[in-house]
């Protein structure tokens, strides 16, 4: 399996905030990750990307144990993110942002000059290309997710976790960027999105694990989570049904 998570909790100061989640993430899927605030989301994120370590349990990509791995290394591997707060280096410009990424994370490239060439592709695909000069801070919220995806791109990832990448965008924006995000599936990258726009998620992952206080209440497709009664009390609600039919009609 591409990636899998067996019996993974996670504690601080004795509070479980991941309760032994067991899943898994097949190479070139879209999964989603929903749940309602404090149900462990991107806690669960910074597990598979190394930010904190599992207090118990095991985690392992492309067959290998990355549990006691650094964030840094999994980078190498080939395991990218973005934040729900963002953080580019605000003093760089957008170019050198993404170039950043490019020289540090998998499969380096070390030329500066190629590696700017590369982030122009990828601040292409990303919809920043006429902003390459400008510095980070000065980029408006819509422009700074772009920037954040570009970064994380830029190193090359085989799995990216993308947090709330369409918080605070538009209806239009938000069609926009699910069509990026399906792109970029098309490029060979799985993808797990942690979305709280329920007709998003359902709208573009082949599959949706449900968290509610640290612990898996549900896994499956769009359709069978939409009907999990269990989803529809915690978090859902009774609309569920009637957002996918809407995504069917469109």
């Amino acid at each position: 399996m591409f990636l899998q998570l067996e019996r993974v909790a996670k504690s601080f100061n004795g509070l479980m905030a991941v309760h032994f989640v067991s899943m898994h993430v097949a190479e070139g899927e879209i999964l989603g990750l929903i749940g309602p605030n404090g149900a462990g989301k991107t806690t669960l994120f910074n597990l598979i990307s190394g930010v904190y370590p599992p207090s118990q349990g095991q985690i392992t990509f492309e067959g290998n144990d990355i549990s006691a791995t650094a964030a840094y290394r999994r980078c190498w591997m080939g395991i990218a993110r973005t934040f729900q707060l963002i953080r580019p280096f605000p003093q760089l410009t957008v170019i050198e942002n993404v170039a950043v990424g490019r020289m540090y994370g998998h499969d380096p490239v070390k030329n500066r000059r190629q590696a700017e060439s590369e982030a122009r592709e990828i601040l292409e695909r990303v919809g920043l290309a006429h902003r390459v000069g400008d510095k980070a801070h000065s980029l408006t919220l819509v422009d700074r997710k772009r920037l954040e995806l570009g970064r994380a791109l830029a190193t090359r990832p085989k799995l990216l976790l993308l947090d709330e990448l369409l918080a605070g965008l538009d209806p239009s924006e938000i069609l926009v960027s699910m069509e990026l995000i399906r792109s970029i599936r098309a490029m060979g990258i799985t993808i797990i999105m942690v979305e709280h726009l329920v007709k998003a998620v359902f709208g573009i992952a082949d599959r949706i694990v449900v968290l509610n206080a640290g612990d898996k209440i549900a896994e499956g497709t769009p359709e069978v989570i939409a009907q999990n009664p269990r989803v529809i009390d915690a978090y859902l609600g009774k609309s569920a049904l009637e957002t996918l039919e809407d995504i069917r009609n469109q």
